[in-house]
């Protein structure tokens, strides 16, 4: 099969299309035909080196969307069904999903039943669970006022999409370049504010609740535009920080709350549920570029560039 093999940390160009065996099914493992994955800022920060828990070579991609090629349990994963894959090690512990195939744990495959183009099932798994299960722990309502952190990225578009179908009141999103203030817009964001040097150029008690996807980096300045009584969820590392030295008493507003999201809790129910609301509401989960397999490289240097937004996937 071809896939996309990665021997040593380096710029996009270390990316390169190879030649490997096809995995082979061993017991409670079945192979999966990918038919297209997301890229993620987590595979670029595993390519520059950042991720010293995963040992190279290794095929990267933490998603994949396809239909089962070999199994070994006919009964929930026959051949020939679509399924979705992500995270519990893909593309770090074991290869992932940067191939025509993957081989992946029975428990971590989810048989989906949907009408969405591969391209645009290929731009769901990782980023729009990812902002439905952050959207899901805010609580939010038809009354609240969301800030999303971080609004240019996919998951900031995804989060977009899914809270005004979840009707929220009003929809604020926050870029380091203003300039992208028309496609934020596009998307459904009712008010755009930038991010200067760190810092949301708002006052304080702005928000209802906040999705904070930059991280730990700027975690205390978005606590401090929360309302009293809000919620922040903190499930983005964009800032590439991974740790915070805060102090909650005084970073914490009065009476305000503080969580966290991670894919890793997704279930085939939980995931079956948001593309039932996706279909729901007719949302448009259409990528921003689609690229080849052997055009990896390319996708993830536009993923990393200035100009990028939104979702960005690979079609085999």
């Amino acid at each position: 099969m071809q896939a996309i093999v990665l021997h040593t940390p380096g710029d996009a160009h270390v990316l390169q299309l190879e030649t490997v065996p096809t995995p082979t099914v061993r017991p409670g493992w079945s192979l999966l035909q990918v038919k297209g994955f997301g890229i993620n800022r987590s595979e670029i920060f595993t390519r520059n080196g950042w991720s010293p828990s995963v040992t190279l070579p290794r095929i990267l991609g933490i998603e994949a969307v396809g239909v089962i090629a070999d199994t070994t349990d006919p009964a929930r994963l026959p051949v020939g069904q679509r399924a979705v894959t992500l995270m519990g090690g893909l593309g770090r512990d074991f290869d992932g999903g940067y191939a025509e195939y993957v081989l992946v744990p029975n428990v971590q495959l989810y048989p989906v039943t949907t009408d969405l183009s591969w391209p645009e099932l290929a731009a769901v798994p990782e980023t729009y669970f990812t902002a439905y299960g952050s959207l899901r722990n805010l609580q939010l309502t038809t009354d609240d006022t969301l800030l999303i952190r971080g609004a240019t990225s996919g998951v900031g578009v995804a989060a977009a999409k899914l809270a005004q179908a979840m009707g929220v009141h009003q929809l604020i999103g926050s870029t380091r370049n203003l300039a992208k203030t028309p496609q934020l817009q596009a998307v459904g964001f009712d008010r755009v504010v930038e991010e200067r040097d760190g810092v949301l150029q708002v006052p304080p008690a702005t928000a209802d609740k906040v999705l904070e996807l930059v991280g730990p980096l700027t975690m205390t300045d978005s606590l401090r535009v929360l309302k009293p009584g809000g919620i922040a969820c903190v499930t983005g590392e964009l800032g590439g920080v991974w740790s915070a030295d805060f102090d909650p008493i005084t970073a914490l507003p009065p009476d305000a709350y503080l969580t966290a999201f991670s894919s890793g809790s997704v279930t085939e129910a939980k995931f079956q549920a948001m593309l039932d609301l996706i279909t729901a509401h007719r949302l448009d989960v259409t990528p921003t570029r689609v690229f080849t397999l052997a055009e990896t490289a390319d996708a993830q240097a536009f993923l990393d560039s200035h100009a990028s937004f939104g979702k960005v996937v690979v079609c085999p």
